[in-house]
C-alpha cells in the first residue's frame, strides 16, 4: 500500500497557531489605533465574528497587554515594556548607542538607528538633538520605510526582483506634497542609494525635517540595519548634508561595525 504523501503546504500549516496568528493580528490593528476600538470595529477590522472579537481583546485584558475602558479596548504598555526589553538585550545596541550619542553631540542634531520590518522602519536606539522636531520620536517607533532615508537605505539591499515585488504591494502614501509617490521613481531612488552608500529624505514625511542616513553591515557584508542625522531643513540643505553631515556619520558607522565584527 502507497503511504499517503501531504503536500508541503499541508505539512507546514500543521505547525502553525491560527488562533495565535488571529491573536496577533487583532494586536496590530490595536497598535495601528491607539485612541481604541470598541468590540464592532475590532471584529469589522479583523473579519470576526463579534464573539470571536469579544474573546481576542478580553484575553489581551487579561494577561495585561491591553486595558478596557468603557466600550473602547487599546493596548497597554505592557507590550512597550516587552519590545524595549526585546532591544536592550541586542547586542548591537548595547554598544552602538555611545557612539551614536558622541555624533549627535558633535552635530547638535538628533541619531537615530532602524531596521526593516515589513513597509515600515522600526527605531531600535535614539539619541534626540536639542533642537525640537514635531515628529515624536522614540525606540519602538515605526515609519514608512518609503518615505524615511533609513528605509531606502536598508531597502536598498533587496535584489532588484524582490524591490519592484516589495514596491507593487507597497502602500505608499503622500505624508507632504514633497513624498515621492511613484514607484519607479522611487525604484531608482532606492537603486541609487545602494550604489552611493547613503540615502536622504528632502520633507518627505514632514515638511521642515531632512534626514541622511547610513548602512550598519554585519561581519559578512550585509545590511543589518541603518543609521540617520535628521535636522530641520532650516539648518541644512540636502548639499550641506552630504558634505558636512556624511562624512561623520559614515566614521559612526564604521566604528559601530568594527565594534561589532570584534565582539
Amino acid at each position: 500500500m502507497t503511504p499517503k504523501v501531504e503536500s508541503n503546504e499541508t505539512a507546514a500549516d500543521r505547525d502553525l497557531v491560527g488562533s495565535l496568528a488571529r491573536g496577533l493580528q487583532v494586536m496590530e490593528i490595536l497598535a495601528a489605533n491607539p485612541a481604541g476600538m470598541t468590540l464592532t470595529e475590532m471584529a469589522e477590522h479583523a473579519g470576526l465574528t463579534r464573539a470571536g472579537a469579544r474573546r481576542f481583546l478580553l484575553t489581551l485584558v487579561s494577561t495585561g497587554y491591553a486595558s478596557q475602558d468603557g466600550r473602547k479596548f487599546m493596548l497597554s504598555p505592557r507590550l512597550l515594556s516587552l519590545s524595549r526589553t526585546w532591544i536592550s538585550n541586542t547586542s548591537l545596541w548595547s554598544f552602538a548607542e555611545p557612539f551614536m550619542r558622541t555624533l549627535s553631540q558633535k552635530l547638535n542634531e538628533s541619531c537615530s538607528a532602524a531596521i526593516l520590518a515589513d513597509e515600515d522602519v522600526v527605531y531600535v536606539a535614539r539619541v534626540a538633538g536639542h533642537r525640537i522636531l514635531s515628529v515624536a520620536l522614540h525606540v519602538g517607533t515605526r515609519l514608512p520605510a518609503l518615505s524615511t532615508a533609513m528605509g531606502r537605505m536598508l531597502l536598498s539591499k533587496l535584489p532588484d526582483h524582490e524591490l519592484r515585488a516589495f514596491l507593487a504591494r507597497a502602500k505608499i502614501h503622500a505624508h507632504t506634497p514633497k513624498t515621492i509617490t511613484d514607484p519607479a521613481k522611487l525604484e531608482r531612488i532606492i537603486i541609487d542609494a545602494g550604489k552611493r552608500g547613503y540615502a536622504t529624505m528632502d520633507e518627505e514625511l514632514e515638511i521642515g525635517l531632512r534626514s541622511i542616513a547610513v548602512p550598519i553591515r554585519n561581519r559578512d557584508g550585509e545590511i543589518v540595519a541603518a543609521i540617520n542625522i535628521s535636522a530641520q531643513s532650516v539648518r541644512f540643505s540636502i548639499a550641506e548634508m552630504e558634505e558636512k553631515i556624511l562624512p561623520h556619520l559614515r566614521e559612526t558607522a564604521g566604528m559601530i561595525e568594527n565594534y561589532y565584527v570584534v565582539h
